[in-house]
């Protein structure tokens, strides 16, 4: 997801009197792009996926520079998968790694709409970062890309000191989509018997069920916001094979026993449809023994990390995040 909310032209009445200011202008900037083009629903997945990927550009240019960036082809049984390493340090130097899964709700953006989260992450926490270019919906129905994430999770630990990455420290993460299919491994690693091949899972304002309440949809996803309830309506139908598939504790983590996980760190912004599902995670999590941090960020929306280049708040969570990811991993501050 992370900010797919594509038909917005203004903002809803909920976020108005909520948002922080810069957050505000994040949203505003966002509306106003997607007005230059044509509406969303006269348009083919590909048109919305290229277009998407116009209105991010801006957001994702500037911030730290990278040691390298180097993409290759992992194995699966789901097919081969594009991965993206961004290495902060020196390429000689085994570093522990994050691999990240972008939002979009299943259904869009990319490690390119993501490049700079993805810069960020491994800048701050001074740690490798591994993004997954998983197949999208409606194409790829649930699991596929799930499998497909599974794959490159198992190979990494397997063969990632090929590319000096510490294989005895890593976490997953990933924003919204991303954040659900993070847990989502996390599940199926454990019910493998592999659940020791994480440290940590770093959620960003993640969607971990179908369901949300009578008052988040009438409030923040409302028309007019930046993710609103039928935009989720809309990434689920594109992603579940099946309606039944919403009870799968896989599709819909919400659901699933959760013992035995990695510990996580939940971020998430008040003023989002998905808010309440970041807390009511978090605290499905402590109860089944999991050490769960939750932040919630005032006048933030789904997607505000991305404001990063104009927002504090934004800033303030990435740090946040980074520092969590040093102290699971066992990494000092990056100088």
């Amino acid at each position: 997801m992370s900010g797919e909310s594509v038909q917005s032209q203004a903002i809803g009445p909920a976020a108005a009197d909520s948002l922080d200011p810069q957050i505000r202008r994040f949203v505003e900037e966002l509306a106003t792009a997607w007005s230059r083009y044509p509406a969303v629903d006269t348009l083919s997945v590909a048109e919305v996926r290229r277009i998407a990927e116009e209105v991010r550009a801006p957001w994702r240019s500037g911030g730290p520079d990278m040691a390298s960036t180097r993409e290759y082809l992992v194995p699966t049984a789901h097919g081969d998968v594009r991965v993206r390493v961004y290495r902060p340090g020196a390429e000689d130097t085994p570093q522990p790694a994050l691999i990240y899964l972008h939002g979009g709700g299943w259904t869009m953006f990319s490690l390119d709409t993501h490049d700079r989260i993805m810069r960020e992450l491994a800048a701050r926490a001074g740690i490798v970062v591994v993004g997954v270019d998983y197949a999208l919906s409606p194409e790829a129905k649930f699991p596929f890309a799930l499998r497909q994430i599974e794959g490159v999770l198992r190979w990494l630990a397997a063969n990632g000191s090929e590319w000096n990455i510490d294989v005895s420290r890593l976490a997953i993460g990933g924003d919204s989509a991303g954040a659900n299919l993070a847990v989502a491994t996390a599940l199926l690693l454990r019910d493998a018997g592999a659940a020791g091949l994480l440290n940590g899972m770093l959620l960003h304002y993640g969607c971990f069920t179908s369901e949300s309440s009578v008052q988040a949809l009438a409030g923040f996803g409302a028309p007019g916001n930046l993710l609103t309830g039928a935009e989720m309506a809309a990434f689920w139908d594109n992603y579940l094979a099946r309606p039944t598939d919403a009870q799968d504790p896989l599709a819909a983590p919400m659901g699933a026993r959760l013992d035995r996980l990695p510990p996580a760190f939940l971020v998430s912004g008040r003023c989002d449809l998905l808010a309440e599902q970041s807390i009511a995670f978090a605290a499905r999590l402590r109860a089944a023994g999991v050490a769960a941090t939750h932040t919630e960020y005032p006048g933030a929306t789904h997607s505000f990390l991305e404001a990063m280049s104009i927002a504090d708040v934004a800033r303030r969570a990435l740090a946040d995040g980074a520092a969590w990811l040093r102290e699971h991993l066992g990494v000092g501050t990056p100088a």
